[in-house]
């Protein structure tokens, strides 16, 4: 693998795109050269936290995270550079498990293993990455899915999507970012990508203390880069597109949708790349219309639908949801499938009640453009808000709209996104569809 040059890609705040995606170049850092820099971790030398007395009970019961105010925060412990590799010991000394730990974060300890001799390096993290690997397999037949999905695949903070021979990745805490160069050597060996990005721009990683930025770390795609996902195919901004570029956990939900589109008018109010609105116009709708701020994200939902066969049937115009929602209601149009899959409302806990006033007002503007008899879809992927919260603000905001209805699936994200059974945050996507009378 060849050595090359190191590339921060610079963003555009307002839309969250580059102006210059795959700009030429191959611009890939050496995977194995870095691997090779990082100093060997030997459980023997590893330093050790301890915890409070009681505080071990939690990660006992198979919860992976240790808060620092469970944590004696000795000088020592405090002196330890964030992401260090440590032993973490109960209150009477005895190994719990090795962690990735920061002492400048409120959540100071994330477990990787409970076998506190176990040696974190290419062999732990090939494991890991093989075992998320045979399940996604099992699950899905072509190489389109997230990999690695944090904390319930075994690897905190640590998200992987595969695009067959393309990788996104990023690191969202400091010890995954300690060891970002031994997990892309990792992914080398086990997946053997032809390209690697690093879409390390997610707001999480300021709580670690570590920098945003957006580079390429292996190789250039021949071509772009292409979603294959229930038989349509979409093009994908791996380097400025919202996340990691394409929203793997909304497969199954676009599928159900778009089940019930023959012969309906469908309003996607967030259509993004037009994920939602392809798939309803493949399967029979008369009408699709789109709505996004992102120009750029616009232009890819075009490309798709002509892509697909179906740019005849659907348009896709800029504005923002709640005023075009409100328009088009006032305006006396009615669609028989409202679609609602807005970004995050609330990005921390004490954002949630703000958040849940806006799922509230959404689903009263969404509804009100809802025909009679039409079915309206709703998603929340906010971890910070709960599900019986969603579900409240949606009866809300169908009470305030006059509708009445029935719920005809409740449901979360696809496979490819497991749920750690310790950790309901893992459970983040809420998605209801309404039938509305």
């Amino acid at each position: 693998m060849a050595d090359s040059l190191r590339l921060v890609v610079p963003r555009n705040e307002r839309s969250g795109f580059t102006d210059d995606p795959w700009p030429g170049q191959d611009r890939g850092m050496s995977l194995e050269n870095s691997a090779a820099a990082i100093s060997a971790d030997d459980p023997a030398t590893r330093a050790s936290v301890t915890l409070l007395p009681g505080s071990h009970r939690r990660a006992e019961g198979g919860h992976p995270w240790i808060y620092s105010n469970e944590v004696q925060m000795g000088a020592a412990a405090k002196a330890l550079a964030p992401g260090t590799l440590v032993t973490l010991r109960r209150a009477d000394e005895s190994a719990l498990g090795v962690a990735m730990f920061n002492p400048h974060s409120l959540l100071a300890a994330r477990l990787l293993d409970r076998d506190a001799g176990r040696a974190i390096g290419r062999r732990f993290l090939m494991r890991r990455l093989e075992r998320a690997l045979r399940l996604r397999e099992r699950l899905f037949e072509a190489p389109y899915y997230r990999l690695v999905h944090a904390e319930a695949d075994g690897l905190p903070g640590l998200v992987v999507d595969r695009f067959a021979g393309v990788l996104a990745v990023q690191s969202n805490t400091a010890g995954m970012a300690r060891l970002e160069p031994l997990v892309l050597d990792a992914l080398d060996a086990v997946v053997a990508p032809e390209a690697i990005v690093l879409r390390n721009d997610s707001p999480a990683r300021i709580l670690e203390g570590l920098a945003r930025e957006t580079r390429v770390a292996k190789g250039v795609p021949a071509g772009p880069v292409l979603v294959h996902e229930n038989g349509a195919v979409f093009g994908v901004d791996l380097l400025s597109g919202q996340k990691t570029g394409w929203f793997f956990d909304q497969r199954d939900n676009r599928r159900f949708v778009a089940s019930l589109a023959r012969g309906a008018r469908v309003l996607d109010l967030y259509c993004f790349t037009g994920g939602f609105a392809v798939q309803a116009a493949r399967a029979g709708a008369a009408a699709v219309l789109g709505i996004d701020r992102s120009e750029p994200a616009l232009d890819f939902a075009t490309d798709a639908a002509a892509r697909n066969g179906v740019g005849e049937s659907c348009t896709f115009q800029r504005g923002e949801a709640f005023g075009e929602a409100a328009r088009l209601a006032a305006a006396g149009e009615r669609f028989d499938i409202v679609i609602a899959d807005p970004p995050a409302f609330a990005k921390s806990r004490k954002e949630a009640p703000a958040a849940l006033r806006g799922y509230c007002k959404l689903t009263r503007l969404a509804a009100a453009a809802t025909a009679t008899g039409g079915i309206l879809f709703l998603a929340c992927c906010s971890h910070n808000v709960g599900e019986e919260e969603f579900a409240e603000a949606v009866r809300r905001g169908l009470g305030d709209a006059g509708r009445g209805g029935r719920i005809l699936r409740a449901a979360g994200a696809d496979a490819d996104h497991p749920i750690h059974p310790a950790l309901p945050e893992t459970a983040y996507l809420k998605a209801m569809t309404v039938a509305l009378d």
